[in-house]
């Protein structure tokens, strides 16, 4: 079950995209559509994809004409084939040409995110749990971690606020994994703590600290099995580095619980959408 995206997540950057491009105005409809033209829209997929973003899309046509009708053909999280209609679109037709680009590129954007986590998420075969990061476009990380929620992946931390996480950088500045560890336990007031460790002695200096989770580092194959082997349940693991999608089956066999890919969010090629436009007679309801 796909989770509601709000409208707060989304309405001010519909408008702020629109208005990027807009600048003065659509000068080609104004001079070649008539005024008042109405017009219906079809958002095609071009290709297999997951749906996401949908109200997002809505919204954007929306701004353009307060009247449009937005009918949803496909719901975000449906998995569909080339050639079938997502979405139906009517309004004005100026007003339609001028959300077309923006609408699709919000949703181009969000489709090919959910349709790699997928493809991911069934590579796992629910073997493994297949978590997004923070690497995301700055201003679109609730739109891209929904993205992610409607592929079937799950997300990892929202921000910086709501877990502790402690990677190289950190470790290198508190003075080693064991310190690290041992103040992020005494600080968490009830937030979620993890370590990021690259040696099997830096994976006991975190369980000697009691921490819940496990970040492992590049570790190839080989060396997950044998530090799931060394955690004894004694905490969650977490795979991160090096991961592809060919990998996918293999690191779901080591026993491990997690495993975070950034490149669901900052390699995801865009899903291939498409408007198709036509006159649209609204007293009859049917295409002019």
């Amino acid at each position: 079950m796909v989770p509601v995206l709000p409208p707060e997540a989304y309405r001010d950057l519909a408008r702020g995209a629109l208005a990027e491009d807009w600048g003065r105005g659509d000068a080609t409809s104004a001079a070649t559509i008539a005024a008042g033209q109405r017009a219906r829209g079809t958002v095609l997929a071009k290709s297999d994809l997951v749906v996401a973003g949908l109200d997002v899309a809505a919204e954007v046509f929306r701004q353009s004409d307060p009247a449009v009708v937005f009918e949803v053909r496909w719901g975000d999280g449906s998995h569909v084939q080339a050639g079938e209609a997502v979405a139906v679109v009517a309004g004005d037709a100026r007003a339609l040409l001028a959300a077309e680009r923006t609408a699709l590129n919000f949703l181009q954007r969000l489709c090919g995110i959910a349709t790699l986590t997928a493809k991911f998420v069934d590579a796992a075969a629910g073997r493994i749990t297949i978590l997004d990061t923070r690497k995301t476009t700055p201003g679109l990380r609730a739109l891209e971690k929904y993205a992610v929620l409607c592929g079937g992946g799950t997300n990892h931390r929202q921000g910086l606020d709501d877990g502790i996480l402690i990677k190289d950088n950190h470790k290198r500045l508190a003075g080693g994994v064991r310190a690290a560890a041992a103040r992020a336990m005494a600080a968490a007031q009830g937030l979620p703590v993890e370590v990021e460790v690259e040696t099997p002695d830096e994976l006991d200096q975190a369980l000697d600290a009691g921490v819940p989770r496990i970040l492992l580092d590049n570790f190839t194959t080989h060396d997950i099995r044998e530090a799931v082997a060394r955690v004894a349940g004694r905490a969650a693991i977490e795979i991160s580095g090096g991961v592809t999608l060919e990998r996918i089956p293999e690191l779901a066999t080591t026993g491990a619980q997690y495993v975070s890919v950034g490149a669901l969010t900052h390699s995801a090629p865009a899903a291939d959408l498409s408007f198709e436009l036509a006159p649209f007679d609204s007293a009859q309801g049917r295409p002019a």
